[in-house]
């Protein structure tokens, strides 16, 4: 079923979801918020968009270009509907292709960002795939891989552009193992926490194409408190 929705704490804005494809979760509210923009990003490529609530949210950012890629059709027209919606047109395009198609066919360094909320988990011989298409593909390394995604930062990034990833934590040294191969230097990481009593489970990570070696470790940052609700840190992100 589809539905139009607000972005909580977000009160100018709604997406469109459907219940039986993979919704977005706090993972890609907490991209956008930790990603470095500044002045000189003036065209973001997003891959694997889903219903376009990174670009949405970065709008609010930067008055950069942003680039919006979905492989699955019906989700990128839910994202096409979300920026429509949104009267959003004119600063976000979203394309339905495969990004390795699409990266084939682009110029090198023809983007200063990319943001990726990627598939988390590697396919394997216990991989169980009991969830629709929809989810196996946003979930699982089936359509992109890590190595994909760093392979086509490499290529379309800028020197000094900016990769973003939200993924999980158990994944942190292929990341960095990944990035390294690919000439992405590893520049900032922050760790999030369901609450004060529970491990990490979202990593935060950016690197920069042909950057020099100055890792920061941010602060933790906690998502819940023991009642359940919003800590103080992440309310900040919906005010």
């Amino acid at each position: 079923m589809e539905d139009l929705n607000y972005i909580l704490g977000y009160e100018n804005i709604k997406i469109y979801q459907n219940t039986d494809m993979f919704k977005f979760s706090l993972d890609s509210i907490l991209l956008p918020n930790f990603v470095t923009i500044n002045k000189t990003v003036k065209n973001i490529l997003d891959i694997g968009t889903g219903n376009a609530i990174i670009p949405i949210i970065l709008s609010l950012k930067t008055k950069a270009k942003i680039t919006g890629i979905e492989i699955q059709k019906e989700v990128s027209t839910l994202a096409v509907k979300s920026v429509q919606y949104n009267n959003l047109e004119k600063q976000i395009k979203i394309i339905n292709q495969d990004i390795k198609e699409y990266a084939n066919l682009q110029p090198t360094e023809s983007y200063d960002l990319i943001t990726c909320n990627p598939p988390y988990f590697k396919i394997n011989d216990k991989s169980a795939f009991n969830d629709s298409e929809y989810k196996v593909i946003a979930r699982h390394e089936v359509k992109l891989t890590l190595e994909d995604i760093l392979k086509i930062s490499r290529k379309l990034l800028k020197n000094n552009g900016i990769l973003s990833l939200v993924h999980r934590p158990e994944r942190l040294v292929d990341i960095i193992e990944v990035m390294r191969k690919y000439n992405i230097e590893p520049k900032k990481i922050q760790l999030v926490y369901p609450n004060q009593n529970k491990e990490a489970n979202i990593l935060l990570i950016e690197g920069v194409k042909n950057g020099k070696p100055d890792l920061k470790i941010l602060e933790p940052l906690y998502t819940h408190n023991d009642d359940g609700s919003y800590t103080d840190q992440i309310k900040k992100y919906f005010s």
